[in-house]
């Protein structure tokens, strides 16, 4: 069966809610591999919500629907404060990155808790800035930065991470709409240790089936690279 952009691959899959420090219940959901235990977990970090970001923001939505199968891996959406999408909608108001710390905070407390493996925050536009400037706050392995227009997030924010045990991946798009290649390698150059990755052709919002196999490669690429390159045929 070759895998298109609908496909849903088998998985164990549970809505969750996580409940923050400061009182505030957010809906979401996990998918783990069916029957094997997973080798590391994405925690995901979606689009800007007063744009039209949500936990199904259709690359998260993809990476649920196939990378517990096809790489062994956990993935877990969420949506942050004020956010609706069909799973429900999430307590609070949008905090402008602001409170959405402790929405991270919330979702890093569930994987201790669940003892899930190896977490990777993915964040993708306005997800970027909040795994850019709350992200080395948690035990975590990295961050794969997935569209970074780096609004909210200072130049300082970025800096920070130079010197740092954990992993920064940058995943720019060739004709992104904030921030394009040639200037991220400019805005991340305080940060040599980052590894930048120029998709050619590539778009801010990752459009169409080749751009989001693109993306979901060079995570499971970064994250567990004995499943790299993802088949795009599914046996099962």
């Amino acid at each position: 069966m070759e895998i298109r952009s609908a496909t849903v691959l088998p998985a164990r899959r549970e809505d969750i809610e996580l409940r923050t420090a400061d009182g505030v219940t957010l809906v979401g959901e996990l998918a783990l591999p069916l029957e094997r235990v997973p080798v590391a977990t994405l925690v995901t970090l979606h689009p800007l919500p007063t744009h039209g970001g949500f936990m199904d923001s259709h690359v998260l939505r993809k990476a649920a629907a196939r990378l517990p199968a096809l790489a062994d891996l956990a993935v877990l959406r969420f949506n942050t404060r004020g956010t609706s999408s069909p799973r429900g909608t999430s307590g609070g108001a949008f905090g402008d990155g602001i409170t959405e710390r402790a929405d991270v905070a919330a979702a890093m407390e569930f994987v201790h808790e669940r003892g899930l493996p190896r977490p990777w925050l993915v964040g993708w536009s306005f997800g970027t800035e909040l795994a850019l400037q709350y992200g080395r706050e948690h035990d975590i392995e990295g961050a794969i930065l997935l569209s970074p227009p780096l609004h909210r997030a200072t130049a300082a924010d970025v800096a920070a991470w130079e010197g740092d045990r954990r992993s920064l991946v940058v995943i720019v798009p060739e004709l992104d709409d904030y921030l394009r290649p040639e200037e991220a390698a400019q805005r991340f150059a305080s940060v040599p240790s980052a590894t930048l990755i120029a998709v050619d052709g590539g778009r801010h919002l990752w459009v169409g089936e080749t751009q989001t196999r693109r993306v979901l490669d060079e995570i499971v690429r970064v994250v567990n690279p004995a499943a790299f390159p993802l088949p795009t045929e599914w046996e099962g």
